[in-house]
């Protein structure tokens, strides 16, 4: 049975809802699967190309050898330079389905975190926080920003903050980060709050301070 460009769309979405890799992503590996007639990565996913049918190409998705989709996208899908990711996340159906993501509160360990990833819920504690740094925007203003260093029992990582979201922590401090984002900016990977990320102080360093003894 054919899919409207919709539809796919919002499969896609769900998609990347599901295993936390962005609607873009899984569009690309479709791109280079087909463009290969082999095999694309895509966050923990694999896309494999499966051949023609009727001016569709069918493509199977699978993790960890696990069939997890197996659809057939039309020809002048893959080539559109302008598909709607953000509207495909839009819809009722996909904020239902983050929102169940969400109230599950899975969190990862820094050593899976991966470039791509979104919703990401983490806890951690806070370990450097650099000298803020004036940054220029391609709008042609000027803003602060700062790489704290959080780790947890796996690994570390820099967590970007910026403007207002500068001083909501310190060094010591144990951490949750709810729909934040993983991205990679001159090679390294980093955390993002982006628009709809939260962070929250579990414990401050103040409270974990020991108590000084007198002798």
């Amino acid at each position: 049975m054919r899919q409207k460009k919709s539809t796919l769309g919002e499969h896609l979405a769900l998609l990347s809802v599901k295993y936390s890799v962005y609607p873009n992503e899984v569009f690309q590996a479709l791109v280079v699967a087909k463009q290969t007639e082999k095999t694309a990565s895509c966050g923990n996913l694999t896309v494999e190309y499966r051949g023609k049918m009727k001016g569709e190409t069918i493509f199977l998705i699978t993790k960890d050898n696990d069939v997890v989709a197996q659809f057939r996208v039309e020809e002048a899908f893959l080539h559109r330079k302008d598909n709607p990711f953000e509207s495909w996340m839009s819809t009722d159906k996909i904020k239902k389905k983050i929102a169940k993501q969400n109230t599950d509160s899975i969190y990862s360990h820094i050593k899976d975190l991966r470039a791509g990833m979104k919703r990401v819920n983490l806890k951690a504690h806070v370990q450097e926080i650099p000298k803020p740094a004036q940054v220029h925007t391609q709008f042609g203003n000027t803003v602060m920003v700062v790489n704290a260093v959080v780790g947890d029992e796996t690994g570390k990582i820099k967590l970007c903050l910026w403007e207002g979201q500068i001083g909501q922590i310190n060094v010591g401090d144990s951490i949750e980060l709810k729909n934040g984002q993983v991205c990679v900016f001159r090679g390294e990977k980093q955390l993002r709050l982006g628009k709809n990320g939260l962070l929250t102080v579990i414990e401050s360093a103040e409270e974990v301070k020991p108590i000084a003894t007198v002798r």
